[in-house]
Order: C-alpha cells, then sequence, then structure tokens
C-alpha cells in the first residue's frame, strides 16, 4: 500500500469501506446498464437506502447519468472506475494474495480480480476482462491460440474489444463439442474471439466423446490430423476449470458414472481427467482434442475460472504440473491459499502415473 493511501486510511479508516462501496456500485451498473435503483439494489442485495445513497453522490459528481430506461456510467465515471480498480486491489491486499498464489503454486503469473463468481456475476465478468488484457498482451505475431468452451471462455470471447492484434494470429478450440448450448462450445468460442482480434480461425467439427472404434477413422482424415497437430503445439492454450459435479453434467455422464465419481472423491476436471484433492486422476473420459499429457509440448498455458467452490478444482488440476498461469477471482484465491495452508504445497507434488503412461511434465 502506497504510504499516503496508508496515511489516509490510518486517519479516515471508514474511507475503505467509503470507496470499496462505491466502486461496486460503478462495476454493477456498468454491467447491467441500463439498470434502475431498485435493480440495482436487488442484485447486490442492499438495503435502497444504502443503494439511493451512493447513486446521488456518484450522480451528483458526473459518473453516473439518468436517462428514462435507467441509469449508466458516464465517460467520467468510466475512467474512475478503471482507476479505481487498483486501488480496491491495493486495499484488499490482492498484490500480496497473486504473490503468494504464484510462489506457492509454482506458477509464472497469477492474477486476480476483486469479487467472487459465486455470489457476484460481475466478478466473472472480470475475470473475462482480465484474461481479454492478458491475451492482448501476450499475443505474437504467427502464434496459434487454442481455446476451450465453458461459460468463463464463453465471456473471455465477449470481452474482448474489437480491433486487429499481430498479424498471422490462428485461434483454434482444443477439443470438440460437449453437446451443450452451441455458445458454450469450444468451436463457438474460437470463431468469436477469432472476429473480434480479426484473426484466423479453424474449427473441429467432432464431438468430443467421440466413441474409441470412431476415433481412428475421424483421425485419419488429412484435414482432422492436420488440425489435431496444429493444436497440440499451440503457443497458448486458454482453458478453463470446472468442478467434477459440473463437467460430469456437462459431459452428459449417467447416474452411475457420477456415483463413481463421488465414491473415488473427484473434484475437478480437466481434458477428460477427473481428479481427487491430492491431485491424482481417479477417473478419465474420451476426449477428442488436447489431451492433458498434450499440455507438455505447447506454449504457455492458461488456467482460467473463479468464484470459491472452484478453489478445490482449480488447485487439483494445478497439480499437474502443466500450467503456467492462472487467472481467477478474489473468492477462489483466498480459498485455495486458506486450503494450501491445512494440506501439501502443490509445486512440490509428485505426480502419480497417468492412465496410459508417465506424466510429460512441463519443462519448458
Amino acid at each position: 500500500m502506497t504510504p499516503s493511501l496508508s496515511l489516509m486510511l490510518k486517519v479516515a479508516p471508514e474511507l475503505s469501506e467509503v470507496i470499496e462501496r462505491r466502486y461496486i456500485v460503478l462495476r454493477n451498473v456498468a454491467f447491467l446498464q441500463p439498470v434502475g435503483r431498485r435493480g440495482l439494489a436487488a442484485r447486490l442485495r442492499w438495503p435502497e437506502r444504502m443503494v439511493r445513497n451512493e447513486v446521488d453522490f456518484l450522480r451528483y459528481h458526473g459518473f453516473l447519468d439518468l436517462a428514462p430506461d435507467g441509469m449508466r456510467v458516464s465517460a467520467e465515471g468510466q475512467q474512475l472506475l478503471n482507476e479505481l480498480k487498483d486501488l480496491v486491489r491495493e486495499l484488499r491486499g490482492l498484490f500480496d494474495v497473486e504473490q503468494r498464489l504464484a510462489r506457492r503454486l509454482g506458477l509464472q503469473r497469477v492474477i486476480v480480480v476483486p469479487g467472487d463468481a459465486d455470489v457476484d456475476e460481475t466478478a466473472k465478468k472480470e475475470i473475462a476482462r482480465a484474461t481479454a488484457r492478458f491475451l492482448k498482451e501476450v499475443l505474437r505475431e504467427g502464434q496459434v491460440l487454442a481455446v476451450t468452451g465453458g461459460t468463463t471462455l464463453a465471456e473471455v470471447a465477449r470481452s474482448l474489444p474489437e480491433e486487429s492484434v499481430p498479424l498471422g494470429i490462428t485461434v483454434i478450440p482444443g477439443r470438440g463439442g460437449l453437446g451443450e448450448d452451441v455458445e458454450l462450445q469450444a468451436n463457438t468460442v474460437a470463431a468469436e474471439i477469432a472476429r473480434r482480434l480479426r484473426a484466423n480461425y479453424r474449427l473441429l467439427h467432432v464431438p468430443d466423446d467421440l466413441p474409441d472404434e470412431a476415433v481412428n477413422s475421424v483421425v485419419s482424415q488429412p484435414q482432422v490430423r492436420e488440425l489435431l497437430a496444429l493444436i497440440r503445439r499451440a503457443d497458448i492454450v486458454l482453458h478453463g476449470v470446472g468442478t467434477a459435479e459440473e463437467m460430469a453434467r456437462r459431459r452428459r455422464l449417467g447416474a452411475a458414472d457420477v456415483e463413481k465419481l463421488r465414491r473415488l472423491g473427484a473434484v475437478g476436471e480437466a481434458f477428460g481427467y477427473y481428479f481427487d484433492r491430492q491431485g491424482r486422476p481417479v477417473y478419465q473420459t474420451g476426449t477428442f482434442g488436447l489431451r492433458l499429457e498434450d499440455l507438455a509440448g505447447c506454449g504457455q498455458v492458461v488456467i482460467v475460472g473463479g468464484g470459491r467452490s472452484k478453489a478445490e478444482a482449480a488447485l487439483a488440476v494445478i497439480s499437474t504440473r502443466y500450467q503456467d498461469v492462472l487467472i481467477t477471482d478474489e473468492g477462489a484465491a483466498l480459498r485455495m491459499l486458506e486450503l494450501l495452508e491445512v494440506g501439501q504445497d502443490v509445486s512440490q507434488t509428485s505426480l502419480p502415473a497417468a492412465a496410459d503412461g508417465a506424466w510429460g511434465v512441463k519443462t519448458g
């Protein structure tokens, strides 16, 4: 915390609460606009009187505009919101949280946004925006970006500004379809990211759970074989994290398989592998596209997801040591640190044998 801010909070500690409250109001209006005071109060679960007081202050100073259809953040308000983001991160100690998590998990970088996606939908949108900013920062000419599907990555695609990136970027889906809503499919996410970045893209028109007997037939097709080779040497891999229960539902596993996952203690899933609390793979489903062990041959692997409920799943997946960057929210990050305090440092975890041999530990 900067000396001046630290001094201000010593003299007037209530400033921290006021700043955070007004930041929350601005952030929610920005994501919900246009929105009325009553709707905002319901979303925040705050008393209407509290919301009215904050809205009146922000309107008086020109940070909110009021129209017949509701409130909107003004240009000055958007500028203030951008400036408040880092201030709120500092007030909440999120810079320290990022460093501690990166050190404990053996990651190159951790990015933590304020909030908890389990209870605040805007936190998921902030994760998406942070991921979009990260992509714009790291993408280089001629690189291949592989992405999976899911709600968070679909939000990432919607959060990217429509502008050009370095030439020759190709965006590809990291896996086949899961039979879920089309907007959550890896193909859809890849195409939307490519459109917004004005980049090239390729699609993988194959179900993720293709039966084993059909895989060889599909892979024999030159176009599919070429795309799989491209996926498995992607320069950047962007993937979400799901709890075992969530991914079993998305993969439409039967009741017997779901019960088996519970019995085996599965908490998280990535690329068809289900992991227990110690990060051991306890169950595997078919997956077409990137396999977990393929990540050893890829460039930078970025795991994205938030919400306190995802913390255990994220730790389990990160324990495979293929990930380089974590982008998450405050709720998940703090819960991960809690779990690490009572458990083993996953950066020191010995990897068990995979279903088809030894793990290809990433060394690049």
